[in-house]
This record gives C-alpha cells, structure tokens and sequence, in this order.
C-alpha cells in the first residue's frame, strides 16, 4: 500500500488515436503544427477513419467543423487530435462525433468516425498531429515508433 502512495509517477501515456504511419511533427506539411507552434506532439498518417481516445479524460472542445478534438486529463495535460490539414473548410462533412463535450473518456473508446477517402479528397493531407497544446508546461517524450496501433502504442509521455 505505502509502495503505492510514494510511488513516483511515471507520467501521462498518450496513446495513438489511430491506425496508421507514425511521423515526426517536423514533417507535417504545415508549419503551424511543424514549427510547433501549437504545441510538441507527434503526428499520424491513417490507415483506417475510426479516432479512439489516446487518454483517460475530459472532452473539452469540438469545433463545429468537427476537424479536431481537445481532451484534458486529470494531470492537466491539454492533448488535441487535428484530423487531417486544411479540414476546417469542410464544415463537419466527413467526420460523425461520438461523444460530446463534457463526456469522460477512456484510452481506446471511440471519439469520431472520419470518411478517409471524402478527407483525402476535399482536404490537404489526412495526416493528424496529436498535440500536448500545454507542452510548455510539462516535459513531452516523443517514442520512436514508426507504426501505430490505436489505443495500444504509447507514442508520448508527459510528465
């Protein structure tokens, strides 16, 4: 019990939200998200159009584009999934939410259903940063995994 109490954490897993090819922030075709301006993270290029939770949280914004996600965990860790470059534009055609904001989340629970093929269609790119929005506060460890599994791969931890 006492091992329990004094243990030291060893930070927030952020799991994949996706399926797909795991890339660096810096290669994201967009300097907002390459240059960091939003924030440290890691980015994904998906294989398949279902977003699962990378955290155990709290839903705290989906725009009315439905293009992204932001969750905040009990720590504190600000965490957004940016599905896609370019979809603001689309007004919410292609992407269907499953939760709302408010709800608590688990890692691995479903959040969107996103029509991939509509996305690389009308959109940029359908890659999709997943950003510690608050990283300025915290320390981001980037792993350095080259395929994710959705709410398997731990792909930063942020302590």
């Amino acid at each position: 019990m006492l091992k329990k109490l004094f243990k030291k954490s060893n930070g927030v897993e952020i799991h994949a939200p996706l399926n797909g090819k795991v890339v660096n922030l810096k290669d994201v075709p967009d300097p907002v998200f390459s240059q960091k301006m939003m924030g440290e993270g890691i980015a994904i290029v998906p294989s398949e159009g279902k977003v699962f939770s990378p955290v155990n949280g709290e839903i705290v914004t989906i725009p009315e584009s439905k293009h992204a996600i932001g969750m905040r965990t009990k720590d504190g860790t600000e965490v957004l999934i940016h599905i896609g470059l370019e979809t603001v534009s689309l007004n919410g055609k292609g992407f269907t939410t499953l939760v709302s904001v408010g709800d608590q989340v688990k890692v691995g629970e479903q959040l969107l259903d996103v029509d991939l093929e509509y996305i690389k269609e009308n959109a940029a790119d359908i890659i999709t940063p997943v950003i510690i929005t608050n990283s300025n506060d915290k320390q981001v460890t980037v792993a350095e995994e080259t395929e994710a599994r959705a709410g398997e791969t731990v792909l930063l931890t942020v302590k």
